[in-house]
């Protein structure tokens, strides 16, 4: 898959163009680029995002990581950083983005921002080091059971103890 093909398929599956969705894009190249990786089938690779903003949507798309196989890790920081780790290497790493040579000029307009962020040098906007982290456990599959008091499944390591019955955790908040 070419550059601008990736790209495009991150847009598709974001809804639209903009930085926040270029900025993902380019962190997740370089980490992947770096980690010498192709899209994750199962569970190789993790990434740990620490926004819920539009990047992590093209960490997605580019990685294969997801909350459904458990290889998606949402901390929620605030902050445009991404930590990339492979299991087939044990090797990571954290990519920052620092924007630090964004010409002013441009910080107000959505697309020549974009076009910029595409064609900027990774230096000028992004730092990536590799990282020594704990390898993240793998998916955990565990039974679902039915909540006593809405009747809903949940899994059953998010259940509590209520009086004696087993409660989801929204049940349990009551």
């Amino acid at each position: 898959m070419g550059e601008q093909t990736d790209f495009e398929e991150v847009v598709k599956f974001h809804g639209h163009t903009c930085p926040g969705v270029t900025i993902g894009y380019r962190m997740a190249k370089a980490a992947m680029e770096r980690l010498s990786e192709k899209r994750s089938e199962e569970e190789e690779i993790v990434a740990i995002v620490e926004n819920n903003a539009c990047g992590v949507d093209a960490v997605q798309v580019l990685t294969g990581c997801t909350f459904g196989k458990g290889n998606f890790i949402f901390r929620d920081y605030g902050k445009q950083v991404y930590t990339f780790y492979s299991r087939n290497t044990g090797k990571g790493y954290r990519v920052v983005f620092h924007g630090n040579k964004i010409p002013e000029t441009i910080r107000g307009d959505r697309e020549e921002m974009t076009r910029w962020l595409l064609e900027a040098e990774e230096e000028d906007i992004l730092d990536v080091t590799e990282v020594d982290i704990e390898e993240p456990d793998p998916a955990e599959m565990v039974p679902s059971i039915r909540c006593e008091y809405c009747g809903e499944t949940v899994m059953e390591t998010r259940t509590h103890k209520l009086n004696g019955k087993i409660a989801c955790i929204p049940c349990s908040m009551k």
